[in-house]
């Protein structure tokens, strides 16, 4: 059916409960499910061996020690036994949903990516994965206490073994390669699908204390410059809105909502470009930002 592939932090403290549960929840997905799990981070073999899953303890890493997005891409492809992967942040929850999901696509037609926004939740516990109701349990702790994140949000993608090729050398964790690849999708005409509508796939909240720097590891710095200069254009960073078909309970629909964000894009980078080329003069005749923008007419996007 499925293989699951995935690069964990290591298992220290409450990150050990937050991606065991997300490593035994993909092995409830389907009976002949498949996980992969790279990398040698604390405690990793052994949650590998305590769910029966492949451990490949080998994977590229720039000088900072960090995981290359496109090494794992390409091993995954090689070694999978199913057909179609699914590449995952380890911190993911995903259900039953998430399998009718993909089965629905799968008849739909025979290569697509399929994405989706995620529910952040505080879990600190381990899930009760042993008992029936886990799951009804969750989706309903999840819809009252949960939060969907916005389009920008995005931390699986199921597409079919040959479909992601030629991915650049991505620092794993870091910004970026995420929307980019959603471009690159789309770039090589790949349908890209939105499946937010009926996929609750829940992240455990949690904090950035496994990297040196803290949060600021995966918003400055080298690995992030690196990141931002290998997506080579702003055009080529896409969010969910971008995607090419949404999947619902009754349907999957063609949609269009991406020429009216584009737009939106191009015109940001306009009014920003204008604001750089006009800066000295401005500067000169006393004109502030805000009032050429009023003047202008131009709405401030934030």
């Amino acid at each position: 059916m499925l293989t699951v592939f995935t690069i964990p932090k290591p298992f220290r403290g409450p990150l050990a409960v937050t991606q065991r549960n997300a490593l035994k929840s993909w092995t409830l997905l389907a009976p002949n499910v498949e996980v992969v799990v790279f990398g040698e981070e604390e405690g990793t073999a052994e949650a590998c061996r305590e769910f029966g899953m492949r451990h490949e303890a080998q994977i590229a890493c720039n000088e900072f020690g960090t995981p290359l997005l496109n090494h794992a891409f390409n091993q995954a492809q090689s070694i999978a036994r199913n057909d179609w992967l699914c590449y995952s942040n380890c911190d993911i929850i995903l259900m039953s949903d998430f399998t009718r999901a993909f089965q629905r696509l799968k008849a739909w037609r025979d290569g697509f990516m399929m994405v989706g926004q995620r529910w952040d939740t505080d879990i600190t516990e381990p899930l009760g994965f042993a008992k029936p109701e886990w799951e009804p349990r969750l989706l309903q702790r999840v819809s009252v206490e949960g939060k969907q994140r916005p389009p920008d949000a995005i931390d699986y993608f199921v597409f079919k073994r040959g479909q992601c090729v030629g991915l650049p050398a991505f620092a794993v964790g870091r910004p970026c390669w995420d929307h980019w690849l959603i471009w690159w999708m789309r770039h090589r005409d790949v349908p890209v699908v939105d499946a937010s509508p009926v996929v609750m796939a829940v992240h455990q909240n949690h904090d950035y204390s496994h990297l040196p720097e803290g949060p600021q590891s995966v918003s400055k710095g080298i690995e992030v410059s690196r990141n931002r200069a290998l997506v080579g254009s702003w055009r080529h960073l896409n969010t969910l809105v971008d995607a090419t078909y949404v999947l619902d309970a009754r349907c999957i629909r063609r949609t269009y909502r991406h020429w009216g964000v584009q737009f939106k894009r191009e015109r940001t980078h306009l009014r920003n470009c204008l604001l750089v080329a006009t800066g000295s003069w401005r500067y000169r005749l006393g004109l502030r930002k805000e009032n050429l923008v009023r003047l202008l007419g131009l709405r401030r996007d934030g």
